[in-house]
């Protein structure tokens, strides 16, 4: 995936989500200065990380977005994304001589 640095942090492109058109890197946000700089929702103080966390506890979406009223689900759908992307590397492996 690409990147480019913005005066938020780090975007990557390409990548769609939702019937918006909105790229994943607009919904996903990097701030140093709000929530340690880890990765946020359209740079609101929710962290993709507690999305994350709720769904791998088998919250359902709706309930998602009832506690949360400014996600949207296209917002759950582009954390999923980013989650993907971020395990998307090569795996370098040595071999012994």
């Amino acid at each position: 995936m690409e990147t480019r640095k913005t005066r938020s942090g780090l975007l990557a492109r390409g990548k769609r989500v939702g019937s918006r058109g909105s790229t994943i890197m607009e919904r996903i946000t990097f701030n140093p200065n709000q929530c340690g700089g880890r990765p946020c929702i359209r740079g609101m103080r929710i962290r993709v990380k507690d999305v994350l966390d709720l769904l791998a506890a088998k919250v359902p979406e709706a309930e998602i977005l009832a506690d949360y009223p400014d996600l949207e689900s296209e917002d759950i759908q582009a954390c999923l994304q980013y989650a993907a992307a971020q395990l998307d590397h090569p795996v370098l492996t040595l071999h012994a001589r």
